[in-house]
């Protein structure tokens, strides 16, 4: 099989495609023909060699990605064969390996794609979109609320956007960069800033008072700049921090302004059915249009490219590689 493997950890260009040895399944796990792996921005920070995330700095060599997709090649001794030839969906977990056009897991780790998705799709929704439900589950809006959600045109933003919208509640979308914010005009957003330019907070306060519900995955200056516009009593949840930095919380921001301020970490895996079931509610969803993920395609061959571009923020949604 053709894997992209990391040999050292480093830029982009370190992402290298080999040729190696086909998988077998154990018993328990299936072997899946990838058709479509997820790219994290996670991925980007391992393979930088920069540890202090979620998870520990792999060893060398590795292939990276967590999400996969595609169709059911090869089951363990144990494992029934009605699963041959399915399309299927899933998280590998804490061990990576889905930058190859095979993939072995265990069979409880699989979810059927719905037939209205394609597998960047599911992909999307089964990574990406049971963390953009965990969010919108733990800190629903309500027609009342003005919803501000930065990076709206990456992965979890597109979904945020759509959730918020299915409430009814008023959506400012905010990127960097015209053609982003052109498509969260196509999205649907009632107002959409870019926060690439010096007086986007004021347009939000002009246009809409402020806001109600920060959705922030980008921290730094932005998130900083997000939680300043929340009104008095306003809730900010925080699920990341792609800027390198989480967004600066003070004493007087909960106590003087009456702030309700969270971090999504462990609360995911008390919602009902878990983190499995927000993955399997978050297909679901997709599958019967509730939300729909954008992606931005890369042949495997030219990870290296995908990093950099979703490094460089000019990929819109997720990035996933098809092979």
């Amino acid at each position: 099989m053709r894997a992209i493997q990391l040999h050292e950890f480093g830029p982009p260009g370190n992402l290298v495609l080999d040729e190696l040895p086909d998988l077998s399944p154990a018993p328990g796990q299936v072997r899946i023909a990838v058709r479509a792996s997820g790219v994290h921005l996670l991925d980007t920070t391992l393979r930088r060699g920069e540890a202090g995330g979620p998870l520990p700095l792999p060893e060398l060599p590795t292939i990276p990605g967590r999400e996969v997709a595609g169709v059911v090649d090869q089951v363990g001794a144990d494992v029934d064969r009605s699963w041959l030839g399915k399309r299927v969906v899933a998280h590998l977990g804490l061990v990576p390996g889905g930058y190859a056009e095979q993939a072995v897991t265990a069979v409880e780790s699989l979810f059927a794609v719905p037939e209205a998705l394609n597998f960047p799709e599911a992909v999307a929704a089964v990574g990406t979109g049971r963390t953009a439900l965990g969010v919108f589950e733990l800190e629903r809006p309500t027609a009342d609320d003005v919803v501000l959600v930065p990076s709206a045109a990456g992965g979890m933003g597109w979904l945020l956007v759509q959730a918020a919208r299915s409430t009814g509640a008023t959506v400012v979308g905010a990127a960097r960069g015209s053609d982003r914010t052109a498509a969260l005009h196509d999205l649907g957003a009632d107002l959409v800033v870019d926060y690439g330019l010096p007086d986007w907070a004021d347009r939000v306060r002009e246009r809409v008072g402020g806001a109600t519900l920060v959705w922030d995955g980008v921290g730094g200056a932005v998130g900083r700049a997000a939680l300043e516009l929340l009104r008095p009593g306003g809730r900010f949840m925080m699920f990341g921090w792609s800027s390198g930095t989480a967004t600066r919380v003070e004493t007087a921001d909960l106590v003087e302004r009456g702030l309700t301020v969270g971090w999504l970490g462990q609360r995911m895996r008390a919602l009902p059915g878990g983190i499995p079931g927000l993955a399997g509610r978050s297909l679901e969803l997709a599958g019967r249009g509730w939300w729909r993920p954008r992606v931005s395609t890369y042949p495997l061959a030219d990870a290296a490219t995908a990093h950099a571009d979703l490094e460089g923020r000019r990929a819109l949604g997720k990035v996933v590689l098809t092979t």
